[in-house]
């Protein structure tokens, strides 16, 4: 019975604000220490007694106000313009009924990063720990930790606070948005806001909200669970309340005979109170950040959807653009990281050799036909025994340089290692073309180029040799006269040592569709 007592208490909670209070509340994404986005109408919102009238100001010399009036439902929302980046202090006050004013917040770039558990891996736990650690004072960078936690529905807040950067708030912190964030930081000038919600071992689907999986086609079977899961839980708390009301006779009748007590019917779970199911951490780990003013998202998943394929591919379109269209900030910047190499225990092969982690590589580079996306590619940089390589240092510069280039105007940098663009057959050889050659190509050990593979009409690929000229790479083997598809570290133990002369490598690729 307390269970039943608990859940109806906790529904209450998630229906919306108390109508019969007076204050004026903020959700925790608004608070001391935040950054708010520059130059942009940012949201501003919280809730109130219903009709109340509220007005909201910044302290920044355009002397910035707006008035708005609370809902029925006690629900407000204004956007304030915000100037350009500044790295002093600002406040930010609400008046309703009461005042709340806000110190310490700073104007500059906000980032959010997700994913799992190469998203959520610490700076403790990183390359360096404790000479990072250390040095780690930057008063102008703001971290915003979202607990982990899934909700069956959305919640509107979060148990959280913004912390200023320090020795004492970052070791635990995401590594790769902190070093992510210090680069843009340092480049740019500007103060940074970093807000962290991830959890190791997660899969896509519960980060991602139902406009998401409504919006493509491949996914519809996704939707019809969501659709079904609500009416299955309440038949099956019909069914167990049934249950349990038997057992209570039965429990009644033992005490006065002096018997044993059976013990209780098990309590059904609603689908969504499960962290890797859909929707889920939106629910309770995103939802409540939605609408606060970002420049743009990192991502660094995929692990736990090893297997997909393609399929992927429209996870990652369901994830990316379900996220604008909650936000409603447009198609904002996403970049994501490509999984690294590793020895996956008791990965199958399909009937042509590829391993799983391919053709997750493949999904997340056709991901970068939507607009405004770009792929970090780390396989230089992985660790074949450990699914967590500890350079997070060099993952989140290279997601930073994608920023530098597209975001921030630094359109002179290469920003990318190679990535495969064309094939051309000549003389019994394949000649690759790329994009992102930068100054040229090169061997990064200095040693013959490896992991290229080369096939003719019967499929059948061998070690193939590979040589750089000009811009291109040359593709050749004596076993194959007549070629006409190759492959490039397309194996999960590959690690490939071809780069580009700025020392970004060559993600992996196939040109075939075998």
């Amino acid at each position: 019975m307390k269970r039943i007592g608990l859940m109806l208490v906790l529904g209450c909670c998630l229906i919306g604000p108390d109508a019969s209070r007076a204050d004026v509340t903020l959700p925790a994404i608004l608070g001391d220490h935040m950054v708010l986005q520059q130059g942009r109408q940012v949201p501003i919102w919280g809730w109130a007694r219903p009709g109340e009238a509220i007005v909201v100001a910044g302290s920044w010399a355009t002397g910035e106000s707006r008035k708005t009036t609370a809902d029925s439902e006690g629900a407000w929302m204004v956007r304030l313009a915000t100037p350009k980046a500044t790295d002093a202090g600002q406040e930010l006050t609400i008046r309703g009924d009461n005042t709340i004013t806000l110190h310490d917040v700073l104007i500059g770039e906000v980032w959010i990063g997700s994913g799992q558990s190469n998203m959520q891996w610490s700076v403790r736990a990183s390359n360096q720990a404790e000479q990072e650690i250390a040095a780690a004072d930057y008063p102008q960078i703001r971290l915003f930790s979202v607990p982990q936690r899934p909700a069956v529905k959305p919640d509107r807040d979060i148990q959280a606070r913004w912390q200023v950067c320090s020795a004492e708030t970052i070791p635990n912190f995401s590594a790769v948005a902190y070093f992510f964030g210090r680069e843009i930081h340092r480049q740019v000038k500007v103060p940074v806001g970093l807000i962290n919600t991830s959890w190791g071992g997660t899969r896509i689907e519960p980060w991602t909200p139902p406009e998401g999986f409504a919006g493509v086609e491949a996914l519809q079977y996704v939707v019809k669970i969501l659709e079904e899961a609500t009416p299955q839980y309440r038949q099956a708390l019909q069914r167990s309340i049934a249950q349990f009301d038997a057992w209570l006779a039965d429990a009644k009748g033992a005490l006065q005979s002096g018997a044993d007590v059976p013990p209780p019917p098990d309590w059904p779970k609603h689908l969504l109170e499960n962290h890797q199911q859909p929707t889920s951490l939106y629910n309770g780990m995103v939802y409540g950040l939605v609408p606060f003013g970002i420049r743009g998202a990192i991502w660094y998943q995929g692990e736990s959807n090893r297997g997909e394929g393609m399929l992927y591919f429209e996870k990652m379109k369901a994830l990316i653009q379900g996220w604008r269209t909650v936000w409603g900030q447009g198609e904002f910047p996403f970049y994501f990281v490509q999984l690294a190499p590793y020895r996956y225990t008791g990965n199958p092969q399909d009937t042509n050799g590829i391993t799983m982690l391919p053709k997750i590589w493949e999904a997340q580079t056709a991901t970068l036909a939507l607009p405004h996306t770009g792929m970090a590619v780390v396989v230089d940089i992985a660790n074949l025994n450990d699914i967590h390589p500890r350079n997070k240092q060099d993952v989140g510069k290279r997601l930073a340089l994608w920023a530098l280039a597209r975001d921030y105007g630094q359109s002179d940098i290469v920003y990318s290692g190679p990535l495969y663009k064309s094939m051309q057959v000549e003389d019994g050889k394949i000649r690759i073309a790329f994009d992102h050659v930068g100054g040229g190509l090169i061997s990064r050990d200095g040693k013959d180029l490896n992991w290229f593979e080369i096939a003719g009409a019967d499929q059948q690929f061998v070690p193939a040799r590979a040589m750089i000229d000009g811009q291109t790479v040359l593709v050749s083997s004596d076993q194959v006269e007549s070629p006409v598809a190759v492959r490039f570290g397309w194996h999960e133990l590959a690690e490939p040592n071809l780069n580009n002369k700025e020392g970004l490598p060559a993600s992996p690729f196939r040109t075939d569709n075998w």
